[in-house]
């Protein structure tokens, strides 16, 4: 397998991104999803105390959900490394994820409108909780990417024409097309070749070594930075492969 890997974006932005990797096995590019979800460490609410909780819900249920918010993650966090957040919210009214104040300025919920509790009149909740830095392949609350997916790119060739009396039934395809060196999603026709290519006869083939990966991340960290970590850390454990073999 060739090491000259070539990527190019199809389309992207902070939480979403979707990618073009050449000259790589599927073994690889498996190696690359697997990475993006369990070997980059994002913070996640680990302990809980309880100042005051005169909600409906038992502090138990209530810890559960803080661990499930996303919280923004600075690149200079080290494993084990934990910070402090505070909520104070008096009701009527809801608590949101966005409520959650940090001693660090640099980490936040990543998203501010997730419900934490609703209170009615006369409810307060009060609490600390320490957020450490983990990884997905010890809890899921750890994984930074939520959807991670890949597939191989293909290519559509042109054969003939359809006979002019034949039905044309749609031909569905999902993903991304390369079409005279360009990348096409598929979405950019309603996923239907016949839309693109009408009245032509089609075979469809995967393209050697070349697979599209659909990331998002839940806010963690930009998408770009996640692939980026993980990529990292398959390259740090090769070399300590290669040093242990080497003993």
């Amino acid at each position: 397998m060739s090491t000259d890997f070539d990527v190019e974006f199809i389309d992207r932005d902070d939480r979403e991104a979707r990618f073009v990797v050449r000259n790589i096995t599927p073994a690889f590019a498996n190696g690359i999803r697997r990475a993006i979800i369990a070997d980059v460490p994002t913070l996640s609410i680990d302990t809980v105390r309880f100042v005051e909780n005169s909600s409906v819900m038992f502090d138990e249920q209530l810890a559960l959900r803080l661990g499930l918010v996303p919280l923004t993650t600075p690149e200079d966090f080290a494993e084990g490394d934990t910070v402090t957040l505070a909520l104070d919210v008096e009701g009527p009214g809801t608590a949101y994820s966005g409520d959650l104040v940090c001693q660090d300025p640099e980490v936040e919920a990543a998203d501010e409108n997730i419900p934490i509790i609703e209170l009615k009149d006369d409810q307060r909740l009060e609490l600390e909780a320490d957020a450490e830095l983990g990884y997905g392949r010890d809890h899921a609350k750890h994984q930074g990417g939520v959807a991670v997916g890949y597939r191989h790119l293909q290519r559509v060739n042109v054969v003939g024409e359809r006979d002019e009396y034949a039905d044309e039934e749609p031909q569905m395809l999902r993903g991304v097309i390369e079409e005279d060196g360009e990348l096409v999603p598929t979405d950019d026709f309603d996923n239907d070749l016949t839309n693109r290519y009408p009245g032509k006869e089609l075979e469809v083939e995967d393209v050697p070594g070349a697979f599209v990966f659909h990331v998002e991340s839940d806010g963690s960290m930009p998408v770009t930075e996640l692939v980026l970590r993980a990529v990292d850390s398959l390259v740090d454990r090769a070399d300590e492969l290669e040093q242990a073999v080497q003993l």
